[in-house]
């Protein structure tokens, strides 16, 4: 008859058995993980090399009885299938992990009031330290108003018309950057290709590109309807091509680049050529832009800097603190061989 061999219980590592092997006390490693500034470089590489040799895991439910934190913060979002919204969320997440706090994420399928309640509801329930909305929609805003929360909420994408506190991005200041430029460049007027309906990004856009007409004390055109899509600015394109082989539209301020790409491709095979015969301008400098064809002039938005700023607003209020209002993040012009002074 085999000899049965007891079961030897293997522990998982905890704190200590990282302080044991690194040769450091237990308050050394808790600095480490909490990426304490104080901690010598050659102790940090000790402890993190321990780390890694043990397969130590913090534990977070322990260590949120205690600190009644869960280092975990939520974020509602009504749309990430769009180019802001998304690349918002991901510069969230970044900025987040790299301050030592995970994600919880909600995305809002239909915006409205009892949707927004039902996702907050969500996450308060996950025993979150904070809420992110990133709020492109007038909607969204104004599903969010009044709703009471028992921890910090930032709202982001909102615009400085609409959110009473948060993280923008000057979205009217880029609309009269583009409109201002293409002006300077000699066209009598700019005609814009919007955003749709109820985006308050492409409300504001749409406002700086007719104050920056009205200042100038140019003509103001009817606005031509897009929805973010590149069929969207394909159908505009195809509306817009009388006018440019009539030499009646010189320059387009569309209101992001998808939207650009399907205009240039329509204007382009009715044999009208961009810059030549018309300039195209663009808002987001998303990746493919630079490789458009020809390379289309747009405003790039900061998105990392979009997430950076909303985690330290968050995070300072979760501190008890409030961090000064800031002004909007600017967006930068990035010109490249879609635009040029018109034929004369």
């Amino acid at each position: 008859m085999t000899a049965r061999v007891p079961f030897e219980r293997v522990h998982a590592p905890v704190m200590a058995d990282v302080a044991r092997l690194a040769g450091v006390s237990h308050q050394t490693v808790s600095r480490v993980l909490n990426n304490h500034p104080s901690v010598n470089p050659d102790t940090r590489a000790r402890v993190t090399t321990a780390i890694a040799q043990l397969g130590y895991r913090r534990n977070t439910a322990a260590r949120a009885l205690v600190t009644r934190s869960t280092r975990t913060l939520g974020v509602v979002s009504v749309d990430t299938t769009n180019y802001g919204p998304s690349s918002t969320l991901f510069a969230i997440e970044g900025a987040a992990r790299a301050a030592g706090y995970f994600l919880n994420f909600v995305s809002l399928r239909e915006v409205n009031r009892q949707h927004m309640v039902e996702a907050i509801d969500h996450l308060m329930a996950a025993g979150v330290d904070g809420l992110v909305a990133i709020a492109p929609l007038r909607t969204a805003v104004e599903a969010l108003r009044g709703i009471s929360t028992d921890v910090p909420l930032v709202e982001v994408e909102a615009t400085d018309v609409y959110a009473e506190s948060g993280v923008v991005v000057d979205q009217r200041g880029g609309g009269l950057v583009a409109t201002s430029y293409l002006l300077d460049l000699g066209h009598e007027t700019v005609v814009h290709v919007a955003g749709p309906a109820g985006w308050l990004e492409a409300e504001a856009r749409v406002n700086g590109w007719r104050a920056a007409l009205t200042a100038a004390r140019r003509e103001v055109r009817p606005v031509v309807a897009g929805d973010w899509s590149a069929e969207s600015g394909y159908q505009a394109g195809e509306q817009l091509a009388g006018p440019v082989a009539r030499g009646e539209v010189t320059a387009l301020f569309v209101a992001n680049d998808q939207m650009a790409l399907g205009l240039m491709l329509a204007l382009q095979q009715r044999g009208l050529s961009v810059p030549g015969d018309v300039s195209v301008v663009g808002f987001d400098d998303i990746p493919e832009s630079a490789y458009y064809q020809p390379p289309l002039t747009t405003l790039r938005q900061d998105f990392a800097e979009v997430g950076r700023r909303c985690i330290e607003t968050l995070l300072a209020r979760i501190g008890g603190e409030d961090l000064p209002s800031r002004t909007p993040i600017e967006p930068q012009l990035l010109v490249r061989a879609s635009t040029a002074a018109p034929r004369r």
